[in-house]
């Protein structure tokens, strides 16, 4: 699932909040070169700030220009270390981060529908303390159109898995796919 980085990417910005393009694919380096140990180690070092973890293992992945930082994307690309987490997590990752990037350069994919159900699965199992959207399930039904797929309590709200799966990420740019009675609760919340 590699992102494709045009050259004039460099300072565009991502899906995800106060990075650009070439952050998010900095992150998907340093998230495919981590690993338990090094997880735990950086974290502490971060005083046990995630979010200072993150900046800092961009920081370090980061190269001069995205080519650069795509190319060493596809050398850590297969490595089979993983931080802490479900295997799942990698999923997420690799679907949400490459929306970040792909939406933004007017770039497509399309993933395997189990691959965006499970990422979805998780996100929903998740604490919002950890990037989640757990307590979010109480309040509304997710209902994918495209996968069979119907979680939570609630209002529904009805649309495509990935755009479901970016709205509980809290990207905005997927709420415009959705419908249903939840969807102002699903808004407040993205």
């Amino acid at each position: 699932m590699t992102p494709e980085v045009p050259r004039k990417s460099t300072l565009k910005s991502s899906l995800c909040g106060g990075w650009t393009v070439h952050d998010v694919l900095a992150h998907l380096v340093d998230t495919a070169r981590t690993t338990r140990l090094g997880f735990v180690k950086d974290l502490a070092l971060a005083r046990f700030d995630f979010d200072r973890q993150n900046t800092r293992g961009v920081e370090r992945e980061r190269r001069s220009t995205p080519q650069e930082t795509l190319e060493r994307f596809r050398q850590a690309a297969s490595r089979k270390s993983t931080p802490p987490a479900p295997l799942d997590s990698r999923l997420v990752e690799e679907i949400v981060h490459g929306e970040d990037i792909r939406r933004p350069l007017g770039l497509t994919r399309t993933y395997p529908a189990q691959a965006v159900v499970r990422s979805l699965r998780l996100q929903t199992r998740t604490p919002a303390s950890f990037g989640g959207a757990k307590e979010l399930l109480t309040r509304i039904q997710l209902a994918a159109t495209d996968a069979d797929l119907t979680i939570g309590t609630g209002p529904e709200v009805n649309g495509p898995a990935l755009s479901l799966l970016l709205a509980v990420t809290g990207r905005r740019v997927a709420l415009a796919d959705l419908h249903g009675p939840g969807v102002a609760t699903l808004t407040e919340g993205a």
